[in-house]
């Protein structure tokens, strides 16, 4: 997000890392009151308003340094709930070996083994697969496991209680192969899944099969990143309880692209996006989205069709800000969802009246366009909703080099030690 004057109540909560409902009780108790457009009732803020929160300045400070690291070995990663291989694209980008990857869909797999033949790809269940034969062979595991709840059996979550769960089997997989770290990737309400209960069951877990989760667990935002999408993924890192190195996040970027940059041909990529497929928005959903501007939605058609087109939702709290969306070219994309055309998550392009094409789909979650997508449309626009933005992925691929770098040079001071003075 670039600075500017005016700010949306959804884009000032972003900033203050505030939940929206928050930034209304405090409109409502004239904490931080609202400027409200007279026909919508639209909440927004002036800049100088959002300008006094520390918060403001840390969002748009200048962080420039980079992660990029140069490998001082060749280091593998089996990657489990592959789908589309945006993470592992990104990890192959920043210099790691994508040894093995695990993917249940059929059409995934297809997309993994179309786009790189000498992949490794292990396609079925999980639970049927057996890891040791990699064990101590794999320096980094790495998995977008579902979230998913646990039957809690005891005060303390075991490693037993969570069968049935794809926890477990991701946490199976650790536990045969034994890699130096482990990184488990999902979505933002993981933190707060069951009031908690869920993710300290998982770190309980994982510190039962030896391994200690980096604290705290961080979310990430793909704006800080190079993605041109307003996606956020919760990283759980997990390091083995023999190693004796801190891992750090990868470090933002100050610089954030728009839908622009995703686009049109620019600094993020050297030409326009591609022509290819995509669906298009039954007939009377055209209609009203042909009536919102770019960087509209809901609020901003005529209140007849409001309520028409809300139905119930019209009359209930929240500000449902994804409803009738169409995107503008100035801004990062919303987050993308499996079907691009479904209610309440429009995306809608911001010169024609239609959802993004698949093309314009990758180019958001910053697939290379060399990278093709097999099955139907639906079926791509799945694995692209699904997958990790790749430029993500590639700052956290970094991040685990420069870990593994550092256990290199741990090892090394070590056996330097053990030949200096001999047991």
């Amino acid at each position: 997000m670039v600075t500017k004057s005016i700010y949306s109540i959804s884009e000032a909560a972003e900033i203050l890392n505030k939940n929206p409902e928050t930034l209304r009780r405090w409109d409502n108790e004239g904490k931080l009151k609202a400027v409200r457009e007279p026909m919508s009732n639209y909440r927004t803020y002036k800049k100088e308003q959002l300008e006094v929160f520390p918060e403001f300045k840390n969002y748009f400070k200048k962080i420039d340094e980079g992660n990029f690291v140069t490998p001082f070995k060749d280091y593998s990663v089996m990657e489990l709930f592959a789908g589309a291989g945006g993470l592992a694209i990104g990890l192959e980008k920043a210099g790691l070996n994508c040894k093995a990857l695990n993917e249940i869909d059929k059409w995934a797999c297809q997309t993994l083994r179309k786009n790189r033949p000498n992949w490794n790809v292990l396609e079925g269940d999980i639970k049927d697969l057996d890891f040791s034969t990699y064990q101590n062979k794999i320096d980094v595991v790495t998995g977008g496991f579902p979230c998913q709840a646990f039957s809690y059996a005891g005060k303390k979550l075991g490693f037993q209680d969570a069968r049935g769960t794809l926890f477990y089997e991701f946490a199976r997989a650790v536990k045969e192969i034994q890699p130096k770290i482990c990184i488990g990737e999902n979505v933002k309400g993981l933190l707060n899944h069951d009031n908690g209960r869920t993710l300290k069951g998982m770190i309980s877990i994982l510190d039962e099969i030896g391994y200690r989760v980096v604290s705290p667990v961080e979310v990430l935002k793909a704006i800080h990143y190079n993605v041109p999408q307003k996606r956020e993924r919760l990283i759980l890192v997990a390091i083995k309880k023999d190693i004796d190195v801190d891992y750090t996040y990868p470090k933002p970027f100050s610089e954030v692209y728009t839908l622009k940059d995703a686009l049109k041909k620019g600094s993020l990529f050297d030409k326009n996006v591609p022509k290819s497929k995509g669906s298009t928005y039954p007939e009377h959903k055209k209609k009203v989205l042909e009536l919102v501007p770019p960087k509209g939605y809901w609020r901003d058609l005529p209140l007849e069709i409001q309520k028409e087109y809300m139905q119930k939702s019209f009359y209930l709290g929240g500000g449902k800000t994804g409803m009738a969306r169409r995107i503008g070219w100035d801004e990062p994309c919303l987050t993308l969802t499996c079907s691009p055309a479904q209610k309440q998550t429009e995306r809608c392009h911001p010169d024609e009246t239609r959802p993004f094409t698949v093309r314009e789909y990758a180019r958001i979650q910053t697939f290379p366009d060399e990278w093709k997508f097999e099955g139907s449309v639906s079926q791509q626009y799945k694995q692209i909703g699904n997958a990790v933005p790749v430029n993500l992925a590639k700052e956290i691929g970094y991040s685990i080099i420069s870990f593994l770098n550092k256990t290199e040079i741990q090892k090394k001071k070590y056996q330097v030690s053990l030949s200096e003075n001999p047991l």
